[in-house]
């Protein structure tokens, strides 16, 4: 239902690794993400620390999620630096929704740095029992039994 749309994610952890910048998580992105279906709801959990509620902005567009942000931090005259190791600037995540989900029914919450998506599976994709008849309009049992 989801599907990563990150071209070139082993690009730019290579080039994170040769210009030392280091993995921000396992995925090398700087929005780790826990996507999961319970029951007729797809969950999208994102940790954003440090990332202003008022700096995010999420969009969908022809079924790509956009998530985007941005973090700063800015050094003050007289300010010692030891080490920086936390990314700053502007972060973006897209993910292709598929056709079984219902975008206009996202709902989002930003709470103690994690952004939280609620997305609806499309009616259209929910299970659905199906009503089997006996193959004819009229009403005689499928299979015709007489008692000697």
């Amino acid at each position: 239902m989801l599907v990563m749309n990150t071209p070139f994610r082993e690009l730019d952890s290579l080039f994170d690794q040769l210009t030392g910048r280091g993995s921000v998580s396992a995925a090398g992105n700087s929005m780790p993400m826990d996507a999961y279906r319970r029951d007729g709801d797809v969950w999208v959990h994102l940790d954003l620390p440090g990332v202003a509620a008022d700096s995010l902005d999420v969009a969908v567009e022809r079924n790509v999620l956009t998530v985007s942000g941005e973090r700063n931090w800015q050094r003050q005259d007289g300010d010692q630096l030891y080490l920086a190791e936390r990314r700053r600037g502007t972060f973006r995540r897209q993910v292709t929704l598929g056709d079984g989900l219902d975008a206009e029914g996202i709902e989002a919450d930003y709470t103690d740095g994690v952004l939280t998506l609620r997305i609806p599976v499309a009616e259209k994709a929910q299970p659905r029992k199906i009503n089997i008849t006996n193959g004819g309009s009229n009403s005689q049992p499928a299979i015709e039994t007489t008692a000697s």
